[in-house]
This record gives structure tokens, C-alpha cells and sequence, in this order.
């Protein structure tokens, strides 16, 4: 992981990344108001992909801004009425993408519980990795993840990382399977105990 100033990633007072190498703002409407003195944290990892198995267009940010054309493909008319976000998109090339403030509830997590607290989406930010359950994520994806957690725990006091799939269980399959939860956590220095059982 290259240590150049160009690949330092910093959040701006109002949450936002600062403009740097593999990094854009993609601002979604589909956020409001953290419970108040609530911050984040905890971090919810997804997996996402439209249509499924399909990677690299421009669909994803079309759907967290509400424009997606649902008559593209068969499969996206189901997602016609959903309206959600999240905080951030790695992409299978290793570049984010940003939607939502981090110091805004992006609508990421729906009904969920950690902690025996309910209402994730109150507590958490969202990354989505663009990917499916079962095929490995991309090792630029890792590396993102590795640049994005310096600058998320800078400025959030997150104690805990969870699956889509751990805080809505039954419900969500995400990350899935292909996640590598143990090298995601030795790559950015956490404690067991802040990683899934």
C-alpha cells in the first residue's frame, strides 16, 4: 500500500472524503438525521451488484440517487419502490465512491439489531462492495478498505465491524462467504472481539 500523500484519505468536517486519487462524490437523497449526539459506531459491510453478477456500470450509483432505468434489465423493475443508500461504494477496481455524509443515517442497514439495539441505520456506517456473496472480492477492494478505515476511525469511534448478514440475520446473506473476514481485520489492525464470531 503506497504511503503517498495522493492516496491518504481524510473525511472533512461535514463527513465527507477530501478529493483524492480513486476517490468521487456521488451524493444520494436517501439519507436524514442521526438520532441526536448519536455517531457511528459501528460498520456495516454489504455486497452489491446490478443486475446481479454484473460489475463495472454505472447502475449502483443510479439506484442510491433514484434514477435508475428499471427498464434496462428484467431484474431491476423489483427494486422499483426501494429507496436506500449507503455511505460508501468500493468498486472492484479499488475506487470509492461516496454517497452520504458520515455523519448522516444513510439507509443502508433496514430492519436490524446489534447489540440488542435495534435500528442500525442510527449507529453504523454502510460500505457496499461491489460483488456477490461467493465470487472473492478483488484484492483493490482490500486496499480500498485499508485506505477508507484510517480516515473512518479518525473521525468516528467505531468499535465494531459487522456483516449485512450478522445484524439482519435470516434476512441478509451479505457480505457472504467470499468475504475475508480475518484478512480484513489483520490488514487494518482490529481486535478480534471488533470482528464477527
Amino acid at each position: 500500500m503506497p504511503n503517498s500523500e495522493k492516496y491518504a484519505l481524510r473525511l472533512d468536517r461535514h463527513g465527507w472524503l477530501q478529493a483524492a486519487t480513486g476517490v468521487s462524490l456521488a451524493p444520494s437523497p436517501n439519507h436524514d438525521e442521526r438520532p441526536p449526539r448519536q455517531d457511528a459506531f459501528l460498520l456495516v459491510m454489504h455486497n452489491i451488484s446490478l443486475p446481479p453478477g454484473c460489475f463495472g456500470g454505472q447502475e449502483i450509483i443510479d439506484f442510491f440517487q433514484n434514477r435508475l432505468d428499471y427498464r434496462s434489465h428484467p431484474w431491476l423493475d423489483r427494486l422499483r419502490e426501494l429507496r436506500v443508500s449507503a455511505h460508501f461504494l468500493l468498486r472492484r477496481d479499488g475506487s470509492i465512491v461516496q454517497f452520504v455524509s458520515t455523519h448522516r443515517r444513510a439507509w443502508h442497514a433496514g430492519v436490524s439489531t446489534f447489540e440488542q439495539r435495534e435500528r442500525c441505520n442510527d449507529f453504523s456506517i454502510g460500505i457496499e462492495l461491489e460483488g456477490t456473496d461467493t465470487l472473492p472480492y478483488t484484492d483493490a477492494q482490500y486496499a480500498a478498505l485499508q485506505r477508507l478505515m484510517p480516515a473512518l476511525r479518525a473521525r468516528h469511534p467505531l468499535k465494531a465491524v459487522r456483516g449485512h448478514e450478522h445484524i439482519a440475520p435470516g434476512r441478509k446473506t451479505d457480505p457472504g462467504p467470499a468475504f475475508d473476514w480475518k484478512r480484513f481485520g489483520q490488514e487494518n489492525g482490529l481486535l478480534r472481539r471488533q470482528l464477527p464470531r
